[in-house]
C-alpha cells in the first residue's frame, strides 16, 4: 500500500512538473534559442565527435541525483566542494562542459539573463543525440538553475560501473523509474567510451560474461593503462559513433564493457528488455525518448526556487 502511494506521488510530481513547463517557453523572450543551441552543438560535434556522448553523460549526472538544475556545472569554491569535483564526476569529459558554456555565452549575447543553464543542457542533449542518429523527443522548458551544489549530496546516488544490477534497479526505482525505463536509458551506452580502470579488473575472470576473444582484445588494448590512465575503449565496439540498438545486441554476445552492462543480460528482470531492444530498434527509440523526457523533468526548479545564472559555473 505504501509503495502504491509513493508511486502515485511520483506520477503526480511528473505531471505537475510538465504542466509548469512548456515547449515554447522562450518563443517571445528568446526566439532564436533553439537555433543558437543547435548551431553551437553542431559545430562542436563536427570538431569533437565524442561531444554527444559527453553531454548525454553530463545530463544524466546532473539530473539523476537531485534533479535537472545544472548543479553539476557549478565550480567549487574555497568554502565548498561542488558536485563536479566529487570523485564520481571527475571523469566527466571536458567537451560536455565546454559546449554548454559556448551555448550559454551565445545566448547571453542574444538574450541576456533569460535562458537557464539547465534548459540548455536538456536541449543540447536531445539535439546532440539526434546528430548521431538518436530519436527526437519534446523538451519542456522553463527550468531554473540551482543556487547550490555539494559533492557530499551525491553519496550513493549515481550508479558506478561496478554497481551490482540489483542496486542499480533500486536506485532507479527510488527516483520513480521502473526496470524497463532503466534498461532503455542504459542504451545511452550506444555511444561514448569508458576508461580501462573502470572495467579491466574484471576482464579474464571466470563467469564475468565477457566473450573470450573480446576479453583478450580488451587486455591488449588496456595493457599500458597503469602508465596512461587516459586509455579508453568504446562502449559499443561495433557502431561506436552511431546511436542505435547495437549495444543490446552486443550484450547478448558477451561484448558488453562494464560490469553494469553484463548485469543487464545476466539478471532475468532486465534480460527480457535487452532481448526486446536487441530485436526492435523502433521500440528502443520510443522507450528511450519517453524515459529521457521523463528524466529531464525530474527534480526541476521553477520560479523562486531557482535562478537564471549569467554564467553556468557560478551563482549570481
Amino acid at each position: 500500500m505504501a509503495s502504491l502511494k509513493s508511486l502515485s506521488l511520483l506520477f503526480l510530481f511528473f505531471f505537475t512538473a510538465q504542466s509548469r513547463l512548456t515547449t515554447n517557453f522562450y518563443s517571445k523572450s528568446c526566439p532564436r534559442f533553439l537555433d543558437i543551441v543547435r548551431d553551437t552543438i553542431t559545430n562542436k560535434q563536427i570538431t569533437n565527435p565524442t561531444t554527444a556522448a559527453a553531454v548525454t553523460r553530463l545530463f544524466f549526472h546532473d539530473c539523476f541525483p537531485n534533479g535537472c538544475d545544472a548543479s553539476v556545472l557549478l565550480s567549487s569554491t574555497a568554502f565548498n566542494t561542488a558536485e563536479r569535483d566529487s570523485s564520481i564526476n571527475l571523469s566527466l569529459p571536458g567537451d560536455g562542459f565546454d559546449v554548454i558554456v559556448r551555448a550559454k555565452t551565445a545566448l547571453e549575447l542574444a538574450c541576456p539573463n533569460t535562458v537557464s543553464c539547465s534548459d540548455i543542457i536538456s536541449v543540447a542533449t536531445r539535439d546532440l543525440l539526434i546528430t548521431v542518429g538518436g530519436p527526437y523527443y519534446d523538451v519542456f522548458l522553463g527550468r531554473r538553475d540551482s543556487r547550490t551544489s555539494k559533492s557530499s549530496l551525491l553519496t550513493n546516488l549515481l550508479p558506478l560501473p561496478s554497481t551490482p544490477i540489483s542496486k542499480i534497479i533500486q536506485q532507479f526505482e527510488s527516483k520513480g523509474f521502473n526496470v524497463q525505463e532503466m534498461v532503455a536509458l542504459s542504451g545511452a551506452h550506444s555511444i561514448g567510451f569508458s576508461h580501462c580502470k573502470e572495467f579491466v579488473g574484471r576482464v579474464g575472470r571466470n563467469n564475468t560474461g565477457y566473450n573470450p576473444r573480446f576479453a583478450v582484445a580488451l587486455k591488449k588494448a588496456c595493457a599500458n593503462y597503469p602508465k596512461d590512465p587516459t586509455i579508453s575503449v568504446f562502449n559499443d565496439i561495433m557502431t561506436p559513433n552511431k546511436f542505435d540498438n547495437m549495444y543490446y545486441q552486443n550484450l547478448k554476445k558477451g561484448l558488453g564493457l562494464l560490469e553494469s552492462d553484463h548485469g543487464l543480460y545476466s539478471d532475468p528482470r532486465t534480460r527480457t528488455f535487452v532481448d526486446l531492444y536487441a530485436k526492435n530498434q523502433d521500440l528502443f527509440f520510443k522507450d528511450f525518448a519517453r524515459a529521457m523526457q521523463k528524466l529531464s523533468l525530474y527534480g526541476i526548479k521553477t520560479g523562486r526556487r531557482g535562478e537564471i545564472r549569467r554564467r553556468c559555473d557560478a551563482i549570481n
